[in-house]
């Protein structure tokens, strides 16, 4: 359920927070689970940045944005089934930095550092400190250069880690060289940054997203509408007000999300944002994030609350990246069916109220 955080209990903070006395010094921890949080650290990548620490209500211990964010011992024990790479980015890998798995489009990792770090990250055990380094200028070389010997790539995806995490002098290097190639004809940024540090998002970095001969589009991460604050919100329109479409892609979470109040508030401020939302992630087998990840069955029973009920602009693709590098499939509910054994051509619909309906009708 959405709700309004204790603001009076949180004191803003300077700087992000990366240890666990960090986190218990600004009351996001209690003391007791020092050792607890200390243990994940020393494991995964933790960082919260001002702007998140001052969502978190510390009262409430199912806090939605702290589940996100704050560690839990839960995030080491990890289930059957759990992988290092749970949708197969080695296997599709054919130099360092690019992931190609698909004809038409590549991913371009060109950081293996973010802004935060989700407690549910796909791709916890490949960034963060110690884990992920910057390309080297040969293997940035090397890259680009598969990307222009392909000319079946008619659109590349800045991920990483966060690329918007990047200097605007860096970005507008590597959105140049994207340019420079002619076959690829737009360039979609995957970030965190205009949420959890909106004021990165100035003049300076958005004119460096920009290149002549490419479209640039923007694919914001955010999973809780409180995430959507005034400085977020203004960060985005500073994108779109230059000419940058958005997109949304969030992640569908236990505690956070998976009620239809919540996530029907989350996707109305993606359009009253004038973001549209894209996807609506099932939560991937990534290592001792089984506390977070909903059912299929849970899943699909929120998007047929979300259909007909709100709007057609505020409706994502519910989506299950198949493991093993499999791709991408939609998993939202199914409205039709073959009437019998289907031999009469008709087909039984079933509408938003649940009520099924023959086509074409008799």
């Amino acid at each position: 359920m959405t709700k309004t955080p204790n603001r009076a209990a949180v004191v803003p903070l300077p700087r992000t927070l990366r240890h666990a006395d960090e986190l218990i010094a600004a009351g996001l921890a209690a003391p007791s689970r020092s050792e607890e949080l200390e243990a994940v650290a020393a494991r995964y990548a933790v960082a919260v940045t001002p702007e998140m620490a001052a969502l978190i209500d510390p009262a409430d211990a199912s806090d939605a944005i702290a589940l996100q964010f704050v560690p839990r011992g839960d995030e080491l024990v990890v289930m059957p089934g759990e992988t290092a790479d749970p949708i197969a980015d080695y296997p599709f890998t054919p130099v360092e930095g690019i992931v190609h798995r698909y004809p038409d489009r590549a991913l371009f990792k060109i950081t293996g550092t973010c802004a935060v770090y989700c407690r549910f990250c796909f791709r916890r055990e490949m960034v963060g400190p110690g884990k992920a380094e910057a390309l080297s200028a040969q293997q940035y070389a090397a890259a680009l250069g598969y990307l222009r010997a392909n000319p079946g790539i008619w659109e590349v995806i800045l991920t990483g880690g966060d690329p918007l995490i990047l200097s605007a002098r860096r970005l507008a290097g590597v959105m140049r060289d994207l340019a420079a190639i002619p076959h690829i004809k737009v360039v979609r940024i995957h970030t965190r940054v205009p949420v959890v540090d909106p004021a990165r998002i100035d003049r300076e970095l958005v004119g460096a997203l920009k290149a002549p001969g490419i479209a640039v589009w923007v694919a914001l991460h955010a999973n809780h509408p409180r995430e959507l604050t005034d400085a977020a919100r203004a960060a985005c329109a500073r994108l779109i007000d230059a000419g940058i479409p958005m997109v949304s892609q969030s992640v569908l979470l236990r505690g956070v999300n998976d009620d239809a109040e919540t996530l029907t508030a989350l996707m109305r401020a993606f359009v009253a944002c004038r973001i549209k939302p894209y996807y609506l992630h099932h939560g991937d087998l990534a290592p001792g994030t089984a506390h977070l990840r909903v059912s299929l069955a849970e899943g699909q029973e929120l998007m047929r609350a979300l259909r007909g009920r709100v709007s057609g602009l505020c409706q994502p693709d519910y989506v299950l990246d198949i493991p093993g590098g499999h791709g991408k499939v939609p998993v939202g509910p199914a409205y039709l069916a073959a009437d019998g054994d289907g031999a009469t051509g008709r087909y039984r619909v079933t509408d938003y109220c649940g009520d099924v309906h023959l086509y074409p009708p008799e």
